[in-house]
């Protein structure tokens, strides 16, 4: 196994890996991904998602704060970006015009592992109706925030709080003291806990917010593992994909497709 995210490189190419792999196949179970289709990502670090849309005859738009991300992904997609089929956006999505820095709305929204470090996200998923076509679909990917590692603490530097499972559901105040113990960056961990979606909470955002939910997929193990540990993705159990608030403890990662009412 690599360090997932410190190699940015590798992690880009997962990224299209896995959206050709599960991404796109799971969007196209309910809404066909066409040719000439518009794509916005927002959060899209370097771009590794949209690269897959791309391939399948897609343009897209990556809207990312980070520049160190944006500066890497233009150069990993020179060749798309001087074709003009992918560009990026370095702005707040809030601060973003759909006409003037995105070249008008989208067919399709993607939110790979983003909305989970969103602190107001009502506000976020009301917002992107702003940038949606009418028939268009909005993917969402993210890990419950009760599962095993919803915390994120395999980024943790200390080799064994990286590789212990639900601590991060203690009481604030315990798991605030484990991670000053071990010289962690407490701060950003802490931020990750506040924003941290459960998938009931998800979904009475989504009613309350205007939209249908489409089509959904709870996986046991994530896609993504298959190339971060070599485990192959295996679905929810039938039985406990169904069972509120206990499931969330179990899943690793959730797809949902939703539309606009």
């Amino acid at each position: 196994m690599f360090e997932f995210h410190g190699d940015r490189k590798r992690y880009f190419d997962i990224q299209v890996l896995n959206a050709e792999q599960y991404v796109i196949p799971f969007i196209e179970e309910k809404f066909a991904v066409k040719r000439g289709m518009r794509v916005l990502e927002i959060g899209c670090g370097e771009g590794g998602v949209l690269k897959a849309f791309i391939n399948r005859g897609c343009t897209g738009v990556g809207v990312e704060l980070a520049p160190e991300r944006v500066a890497n992904g233009e150069k990993w997609l020179q060749e798309d970006i001087e074709k003009g089929l992918i560009r990026f956006v370095t702005k707040d999505i809030y601060k973003t015009d759909a006409v003037s820095d995105l070249g008008g709305t989208f067919d399709i929204i993607v939110l790979k592992d983003v909305i989970e470090h969103i602190h107001d996200q009502p506000k976020l998923i009301g917002w992107m109706k702003t940038f949606l076509r009418p028939q268009g679909k909005i993917f969402f990917g993210f890990p419950p925030w009760q599962m095993p590692f919803g915390g994120h603490q395999q980024m943790c530097q200390n080799k064994w709080l990286s590789k212990l499972p639900w601590y991060h559901l203690l009481p604030r105040f315990m798991y605030k003291a484990i991670l000053r113990s071990k010289n962690e960056d407490v701060a950003a961990l802490l931020e990750i806990r506040d924003t941290g979606i459960s998938i009931e909470r998800f979904e009475r955002i989504t009613r309350e917010q205007g939209y249908s939910i489409s089509h959904k997929t709870f996986y046991l193990l994530n896609p993504i593992y298959k190339w971060k540990f070599g485990r192959e993705a295996i679905k929810q159990l039938p039985v406990l994909k169904d069972i509120p608030y206990i499931r969330n403890y179990f899943t690793t990662c959730v797809y949902y497709l939703i539309s606009a009412n």
